[in-house]
């Protein structure tokens, strides 16, 4: 049986790594073993940054409603408790674009929250 040689996996492998690092600054981009190293930590970076996304909008959206609530004399945590009570289940997603874009829509709710406290 012949002797079965590596060099096309091999190539294939280092490439697939090179063109990850493809822009990746100085030797990062040019030489296999640092692409291999640049390219593991920036899939890291990657990956906590999924998780931090979704954490960092939540907070801007908790901002912004904190914000709406404060111009209508109420807390956050009173307004989402009365929310709650009063059965309206609109996400905090929602919540915030209401107190940017339609503020009487938002006061309406405030109003709706406050009744059911």
């Amino acid at each position: 049986m012949a002797r079965v040689k590596g060099a096309l996996a091999t190539r294939k492998r280092r490439k697939k790594i090179l063109k990850l690092a493809k822009g990746y600054w100085g030797a990062k981009s040019k030489h296999f073993k640092m692409a291999k190293e640049a390219v593991m930590k920036s899939g890291n970076y990657a990956y906590i940054g999924r998780k931090q996304r979704k954490r960092d909008f939540r907070r801007l959206w908790i901002t912004r409603i904190s914000a709406g609530c404060k111009a209508n004399g109420i807390n956050y945590s009173s307004f989402m408790n009365g929310l709650k009570k009063a059965g309206i289940t609109l996400n905090r997603k929602m919540l915030s674009e209401i107190a940017i874009a339609d503020a009487e829509a938002f006061t309406a709710l405030v109003e709706q929250a406050k009744a059911a406290l």
